[in-house]
């Protein structure tokens, strides 16, 4: 093996060939139905403070009339909700997989699972609120830069991990804001479901935008250690 003057082993040398690079097109689609799927949360955080303000309000034979009104309208965002979020799942998924097969070629010993499991692992009950974390980790992990001598640089991971903490969170609490609203039978009932589901609308909304973190910095990520090698040095934040 060849070493240089210091004793020290070389660098392995590039592949011949540039891995495949993240496609630009894919990422501007989920980050515009993010942005309106967060745009549909805010629609349900009015609609709720609407409906919830008409709750709280005197019993009168308005109140009955502007109840059905405002809970129309609030079944109504409900269902823009629905729609968005689909949207999001479809396209951000795709991507991810697409992520997935982009970034294997830069370390592929930093996996441990396979490509597959960037679609597989979101439908895995229970499992799905670690498996596609420990995905995005590997993901994350193989865009990393590799160490040099007396270079100390991390690329931090708090995009990840913000986004998945808010993730799973906003999922959680969504579920039991949804047992809340099927066990009402009072309008004080529906006033407490209504109240979480603001807080749960809130949280999605924050949480769309720590994707489009997540996703535009691991497209970036990717990119740059495609484009320029394995020991390139990360800016500081």
């Amino acid at each position: 093996m060849l070493t240089s003057k210091d004793g020290l082993s070389p660098h392995p040398p590039l592949p011949g060939n540039t891995p495949p690079l993240a496609p630009h097109g894919l990422l501007i689609a989920v980050v515009a139905a993010f942005a309106a799927a967060a745009l549909g949360d805010l629609f349900a955080v009015y609609t709720g403070v609407r409906l919830r303000a008409v709750v709280d309000g005197d019993v009168t034979a308005t109140t009955v009339s502007n109840l059905e009104s405002a809970y129309s309208l609030y079944e109504n965002a409900g269902r823009v909700q629905v729609a968005t979020s689909l949207l999001c799942a479809v396209l951000f998924i795709t991507w991810f997989f697409l992520m997935r097969r982009r970034t294997g070629p830069l370390a592929p010993d930093r996996f441990r699972m396979g490509s597959g499991w960037a679609i597989g692992a979101w439908f895995v009950p229970v499992a799905n609120l670690w498996l596609p974390y420990r995905v995005a980790v590997d993901m994350w992990g193989a865009c990393t830069p590799l160490p040099t001598e007396g270079e100390s640089h991390r690329v931090p991971t708090w995009p990840v991990n913000l986004w998945w903490t808010l993730f799973v969170g906003t999922v959680l609490l969504g579920r039991y804001a949804s047992a809340r609203l099927d066990m009402t039978d009072s309008l004080t009932g529906l006033s407490d479901a209504v109240t979480l589901y603001l807080a749960v609308d809130l949280l999605y909304a924050v949480t769309a935008g720590a994707a489009v973190v997540f996703a535009v910095r691991l497209t970036a990520l990717q990119r740059l250690k495609a484009t320029e090698g394995p020991y390139w040095t990360p800016v500081e934040a």
